[in-house]
């Protein structure tokens, strides 16, 4: 949390880099459970105007009204500053182990932005009744979600989203090396953390953490 008498807002990338910041080589990593504000949906990401173009919309406007609260009325209990985390998404297609690139119109996702720990539910629902009314806009597809990734292995991917598959074979390759195997369920998912913002950045400079669930190979 912000330390007594800084000024400097809490950073979970700069806090947590071992979740936010991992090496461009896969590594394992052990999630400890986190809450989120989460928006679930289904469609081609890419889609203007689409589904997944709205439930970023929600999600940001309950987040940056979480953050600003400390200027309104409603006092949070435990409140510090702090930096709203990136954006992140769970991924799946039905049938399919892992992410098939080249059908996103097949695509399932949660997207999400990771909340301090302080905040609780009934905050929660004030943040959404409120950004509903400042922005008019419904924000009712948001939920507060408690999210246990556990054992992960994870790496820093580079560049567009369609040039993951290469960087998710090296994840691959690493876990056959090590004695693990990939671990997919319908509560572990294909994950994605966006340190790059797609309107601002080259596609080339993008990067964004991929994570997947693991296990220890059966003998």
């Amino acid at each position: 949390m912000i330390r007594e008498g800084s000024n400097v807002a809490f950073d979970f990338k700069k806090e947590y880099r071992e979740f936010y910041m991992p090496k461009n080589r896969p590594e394992i990593v052990t999630v400890p459970p986190a809450n989120y504000i989460a928006v679930r949906g289904s469609g081609d990401p890419n889609e203007e105007g689409g589904a997944y173009s709205q439930a970023i919309g929600v999600l940001y406007a309950v987040a940056y009204t979480l953050k600003m609260s400390y200027k309104t009325d409603y006092q949070i209990e435990g409140f510090y500053q702090y930096v709203v985390p990136p954006l992140e998404g769970f991924w799946w297609q039905d049938g399919i182990e892992g992410v098939d690139y080249t059908n996103k119109a097949a695509f399932h996702w949660i997207s999400v932005i990771r909340l301090p720990e302080f905040i609780t539910g009934e905050d929660f629902r004030w943040a959404v009744e409120t950004a509903a009314k400042k922005k008019k806009m419904d924000c009712s597809s948001a939920e507060f979600l408690t999210i246990d990734e556990g054992l992960c292995v994870q790496i820093m991917h580079h560049g567009p989203y369609d040039n993951e598959p290469a960087t998710v074979a090296l994840m691959d390759e690493f876990l056959t090396k090590n004695g693990y195997m990939n671990d997919f369920s319908d509560t572990r998912l294909h994950h994605e953390i966006y340190m790059s913002d797609a309107r601002k950045v080259p596609p080339e400079k993008w990067k964004t953490v991929i994570r997947h669930p693991i296990r220890a190979k059966e003998d």
